[in-house]
């Protein structure tokens, strides 16, 4: 069914965390983000901020063993919240892509709303860590989008050779990728956006 509010919440709590996500695809940006990782923090403001997405975020997790189940977990619930958010995805415009420079780093991220989770990922991230973030959960972080929100996402690395600038023109090239993608096409008049006239959702990680 279609969700003319396109909002999405998810609750998630587990043994190792619990993660409560608000999104609202039509805001402006706003965000309140607090998950106990700092770097993760910057990442989703990121996509709120380019994404034109209001989100709030709020997290705990057992990141004094490390920072991977809350990474995941954010990811899964955020997954979960979008698809929740787009319904039946009608009237979406369904596809998107962005090249976003940062400095000397250039990342393309081209993306599907088509139901059927996918993820190409392609980035070369020289340094193991960001501050205190493991930079292998960036990955992490986006097969649990995809894979809880029914995403086909291809992200491709053209240059960089700074960490954060590569990890960061990432997250927004995703965000404005999000943002074409999931924006109403208005000579759809609400149809979807499918020559089969489906766009099957995927169905939630455990």
């Amino acid at each position: 069914m279609s969700n003319p509010l396109r909002k999405g919440e998810t609750h998630r709590v587990t043994g190792e965390t619990d993660v409560l996500i608000r999104l609202n695809l039509d805001g402006s940006g706003n965000s309140a983000i607090s998950t106990g990782v700092s770097f993760l923090d910057h990442m989703l403001q990121q996509i709120a901020s380019h994404g034109l997405i209001d989100l709030e975020v709020a997290a705990k997790g057992d990141t004094h063993i490390d920072d991977h189940h809350t990474n995941e977990d954010v990811g899964i619930a955020f997954g979960q919240a979008l698809s929740q958010a787009l319904g039946n995805r009608s009237g979406l415009n369904r596809f998107g892509h962005f090249l976003a420079p940062l400095d000397e780093a250039l990342v393309q991220v081209v993306l599907d709303c088509s139901g059927r989770p996918h993820l190409s990922y392609d980035l070369h991230i020289p340094a193991q860590r960001i501050g205190t973030y493991d930079t292998e959960l960036v990955k992490e972080f986006f097969i649990a989008v995809v894979n809880n929100s029914g995403l086909t996402l291809h992200i491709n690395q053209l240059s960089g050779k700074n960490s954060h600038h590569i990890v960061e023109a990432c997250f927004k090239a995703f965000a404005r990728s999000l943002r074409m993608a999931t924006e109403v096409d208005p000579r759809r008049s609400g149809s979807i956006p499918s020559s089969k006239g489906v766009l099957e959702q995927a169905g939630p990680q455990q």
